[in-house]
């Protein structure tokens, strides 16, 4: 279930999004790192300011579900799945969208 989640993380960056983006604002190397309490700081001080990005929220539902908060994560992912769904790259190659990557979540979670 773990690479899972870390993979629906890492799939929630803007295809736009430069590599210091990706780390800084999405905390996407402290998730890497497997440092939850530090990506949650860093994703909630974002939200504050950007309360409906897919990016942040996809990757703050990563963090709750992989520290064992599987209500907070349904929330957010259901959250996801009410605004505009928004396209996001996984690698160079491979992009999924948005409500896609919630509803895995919500798959791994049991729904």
């Amino acid at each position: 279930m773990k690479t899972l989640l870390i993979a629906g993380a890492m799939l929630a960056l803007p295809m736009t999004a430069t590599a210091q983006e990706r780390s800084d604002r999405f905390a996407h190397s402290a998730i890497e790192r497997g440092d939850y309490a530090a990506a949650e700081r860093q994703l909630k001080r974002e939200a504050r300011v950007s309360a409906d990005r897919p990016e942040v929220l996809l990757n703050l539902a990563a963090v709750y579900a992989m520290t064992q908060r599987p209500d907070e994560a349904r929330a957010l992912y259901e959250r996801v799945l009410s605004i505009d769904e928004v396209r996001m790259a996984q690698s160079a190659d491979r992009v999924a969208g948005s409500h896609r990557i919630a509803e895995v979540g919500l798959a791994q979670l049991g729904r």
